[in-house]
């Protein structure tokens, strides 16, 4: 007799068949974890920027350069 979980097919012992649930691959969960990581990358890199203050209005090193000039 094969032990629980297990058949007899034509001098065979077997596993008998699962729920037909198969078990999530490794590749698939990887592949989960990198879209949300893209996602959370975009739109956490919007909301990031719009709270930072602009830099205030000052004259750029080529503007006092062109002022001497």
């Amino acid at each position: 007799m094969p032990d629980p979980g297990f058949h007899t097919v034509r001098s065979h012992v077997r596993r008998n068949p699962g729920s037909g649930r198969k078990k999530t691959s490794g590749w698939v969960i990887a592949a989960i974890a990198v879209a949300g990581f893209w996602v959370v990358t975009h739109l956490g890199g919007t909301a990031a920027g719009s709270t930072t203050t602009p830099p205030s209005p000052s004259a750029s090193a080529s503007a006092s350069a062109a002022v001497g000039h």
